[in-house]
């Protein structure tokens, strides 16, 4: 039995590490090849990660190519906007769905999650002519008011308040607290780790946004950063080293906000998945 679980485990290993080389392979080469000067071949095999001759000048190149402070200004507005919205708005919204009882919850709650089947692009046209009929064209809402609450935020929401005990919101109400003193008193911080989960999901996909904010920003300074990197290398004029310095530069942010909340992260989702 020892033997059997020695070898299972390091099975386990063995694929754990596989399957991580496999994941961080993309991104050592994008960090190597942004270290790299022009005399160097990027596209050897096997592949060189470590620079003969290491530089700077790529990431130096970026910042006079481009107003990258403009450009991480314009991200941190759109994404901070974005993760109060996500997290206060489907926080609100899966409250109900999860601790109230009323007729026709239950499809009112598959109706909310019908249209994970409906992809993404499938909406463009209808958000798009609802940005222009509010007047919000060209501005950070337009951006952020589309996917300012997600399904799968009142999802993992909804999931955390079913492991709120009954007990507690029972004993607040019979303390004279109202439904909504419950709820920011009682429930809402018990999920805490759901929140945080939520909130990385909503940095990650505002940070990295390129198809909508493209589509509704007509103002070149007003563009968000994967927007703005987008403009270093054309279809007839590649700039790998460039463009690789600024894929580094713009995962920096995410990288150090997922370092700070990995642990609410991980609770969160595990948190999801019992329920």
């Amino acid at each position: 039995m020892k033997v059997r679980k020695l070898i299972r485990m390091l099975f386990s290993y063995f694929i754990l590490i596989l399957l991580a080389v496999f994941f961080t392979f993309p991104f050592i080469w994008v960090l190597s090849t942004s270290f790299k000067g022009p005399g160097e071949n990027l596209f050897t095999w096997p592949p060189k990660f470590i620079p003969e001759h290491p530089t700077f000048e790529n990431y130096i190149a970026v910042f006079k190519k481009v107003p990258m402070i403009r450009y991480f200004t314009n991200t941190i507005i759109i994404t901070s906007l974005g993760v109060v919205f996500q997290v206060v708005l489907s926080a609100f919204a899966a409250y109900p769905l999860a601790r109230l009882e009323w007729k026709g919850k239950e499809l009112v709650f598959k109706f909310i999650l019908l249209p994970l089947l409906i992809p993404m692009e499938g909406a463009l046209i209808v958000n798009f002519i609802t940005i222009l009929k509010m007047g919000l064209y060209d501005t950070y809402l337009a951006v952020v008011l589309p996917s300012a609450v997600s399904i799968f935020g009142i999802f993992l929401m909804r999931q955390h308040y079913l492991s709120v005990p009954a007990e507690l919101e029972d004993a607040a109400r019979i303390d004279g607290c109202n439904e909504f003193q419950v709820f920011w008193k009682i429930t809402f911080p018990l999920v805490r780790p759901a929140t945080a989960a939520l909130a990385i999901f909503a940095f990650t996909a505002y940070w990295n946004s390129l198809l909508w904010p493209l589509i509704v920003l007509r103002t070149p300074t007003k563009y968000p950063i994967q927007v703005g990197l987008s403009q270093l290398s054309s279809t007839f004029e590649p700039n790998f080293r460039t463009a690789s310095a600024a894929i580094v530069i713009a995962m920096i942010p995410i990288l150090v906000f997922f370092y700070f909340t990995q642990r609410y992260f991980i609770e969160g989702y595990k948190g999801a998945v019992i329920q």
